[in-house]
């Protein structure tokens, strides 16, 4: 049993406005075909949709939807996570035709962050066309990309996530100041069966209202990358962390913040693993280079205030 890739999210917003300009001139996705009544969607690629995002009273990431094998797989995934204690909720055909697949449950980790594993995933001929002129996104058999979530119990979560089938690639613990008594705070990267270095991550803080810390987007060329940031810019929208390189996955790109408050990491050229024989690493760093973060520079522009 193994998950095969992140297939879709589900949004909820009070901003369905904001988020439409988000996603259409600024991050540059196609509009699709709405699912369902109170739902907007947008592709990336040959899925006839990859974000649906739903009217709502909160602005939050519902769930990430993962994919596995087949009906079986499924199955025992969905006993496994019953084993675990989790709640689970079964899909009917209706919602299940919504999400573009033949069956479907919902879920929760153990820190109540929003879960969907599905099989059965539809694709069509219809051509992605960027209305900013996006080159592509990479998905194919890597997916949409990953989600990264909060988790105050990180080690419940972290053995969580190794037993439905997610396995690891990174398990750094990041040290965010130059305190020596500083415990640092503990990630894990993790991979589905396929090369994207991670599909899914945890970080060990408290769930924030927007129920996600980032999505992850790949673009076909660090051009791509470019141009979005520029987008970012004329459209303030707020930036979380500059252009950088990561250590561990390698991705070069930066962060914004959505409408709902989370982040979306913009990348291009990340590594790409061999997940059939992977040895999980502990780098240090998060960053070889850049990712300067919206909260560092507000502490230094107060140090230079203070000086």
């Amino acid at each position: 049993m193994g998950i095969k890739a992140l297939g879709y999210v589900r949004i909820e917003t009070a901003k369905a406005e904001a988020w439409d300009h988000f996603m259409t001139q600024v991050v540059g996705t196609m509009r699709a075909d709405a699912p369902c009544d109170g739902v907007a969607a947008y592709r990336i690629d040959d899925r006839p949709f990859r974000f649906w995002v739903e009217r709502g009273e909160s602005d939050r990431l519902v769930a990430a939807g993962y994919e596995v094998g087949d009906a079986a797989e499924l199955a025992a995934l969905r006993e496994t996570i019953a084993g675990l204690g989790r709640e689970i909720v079964d899909g009917d055909a209706d919602a299940a035709k919504a999400r573009g697949v033949a069956a479907f449950f919902a879920t929760s980790d153990p820190s109540g962050n929003g879960l969907e594993f599905f099989h059965g995933d539809v694709r069509d001929d219809v051509a992605f066309v960027s209305p900013v002129g996006v080159s592509g996104f990479v998905t194919g058999d890597m997916g949409m990309g990953h989600a990264v979530f909060a988790t105050p119990n990180f080690d419940e979560a972290h053995a969580f996530y190794k037993a439905i089938g997610f396995r690891d690639t990174d398990i750094p613990r990041f040290r965010f100041s130059d305190d020596p008594n500083d415990p640092g705070m503990g990630f894990a990267f993790m991979h589905a069966d396929n090369g994207r270095h991670h599909s899914v991550a945890i970080a060990e803080m408290p769930v924030p209202p927007s129920a996600c810390i980032h999505l992850m987007l790949e673009m076909k060329t660090q051009s791509d990358v470019g141009k979005c940031h520029d987008r970012m810019r004329i459209n303030k929208v707020p930036e979380s962390a500059s252009i950088g390189r990561h250590v561990n996955d390698q991705t070069f790109g930066f962060y914004m913040q959505t409408p709902s408050g989370f982040d979306i990491e913009i990348g291009a050229d990340p590594l790409v693993i061999d997940y059939t024989n992977w040895t999980p690493t502990a780098h240090l760093i998060p960053s070889e280079w850049g990712h300067v973060w919206a909260w560092q520079k507000a502490l230094e522009e107060q140090a230079g205030e203070q000086a």
